[in-house]
């Protein structure tokens, strides 16, 4: 079923199978995170309006799928603050095991994750990295020029940057989330439409 729902995105946006199903599988992965933090994220932290792990933490793993079946990332690390990136990837040796903060091992392991997966997508799929994660063109440029060795030295520090997407827009997440626990394809199609005006709202001028 889930296999299904991305060959139908595929040909609706025009993106390959494989890019889209990394990207299902990461925001599985970033809903089951949530879901384990459900008293860390709450409205004042990174499940932002949505209190997202207290909403998430209820869901089966079925569930937490059908949620995760989206055409963008669920998951944010900045990618549209593009004088952060300018600045993290032009300067990622000058960082020390010193100045990385603790980090439990889930969160390391998707942040890597995600990390990969951008630098991935940006490098090879065009325009995907702004469909998909909400990069502007420079961001998407500057992780073009990157590395990829460079890129588990930004797993420490960018960890802390990790948010769920459009943290402000509780109606958003409660709307995914209602659909998934009511097993409600129909409506659970429609959120996910949603999700996709507001990615198209954020890179109006």
């Amino acid at each position: 079923m889930q296999q299904a729902f991305v060959s139908s995105w595929a040909a609706d946006s025009h993106l390959s199978v494989e890019i889209l199903a990394s990207l299902r599988d990461l925001n599985h992965r970033f809903l089951d995170l949530a879901g384990a933090r459900a008293g860390g994220w709450s409205a004042a932290g990174r499940g932002g309006a949505a209190d997202l792990g207290r909403q998430v933490a209820p869901l089966s793993p079925a569930q937490r799928a059908a949620a995760a079946n989206c055409p963008y990332a669920l998951f944010d690390l900045r990618f549209q603050d593009d004088g952060h990136w300018q600045s993290r990837l032009q300067n990622t040796g000058r960082w020390c095991v010193a100045d990385e903060p603790a980090l439990d091992s889930d969160t390391a392991n998707f942040v890597r994750l995600a990390l990969f997966y951008a630098w991935h997508v940006a490098s090879t799929a065009g325009l995907a990295a702004q469909l998909l994660l909400g990069m502007n063109a420079d961001t998407a440029a500057a992780f073009r020029r990157t590395t990829l060795d460079y890129l588990p030295a930004l797993v420490a520090t960018e960890a802390v940057n990790l948010t769920a997407r459009w943290s402000y827009c509780g109606a958003y997440w409660s709307a995914l989330v209602g659909a998934a626990s009511r097993s409600d394809p129909a409506g659970l199609r429609r959120v996910q439409l949603y999700g996709l005006q507001l990615a198209a709202a954020a890179r109006l001028p």
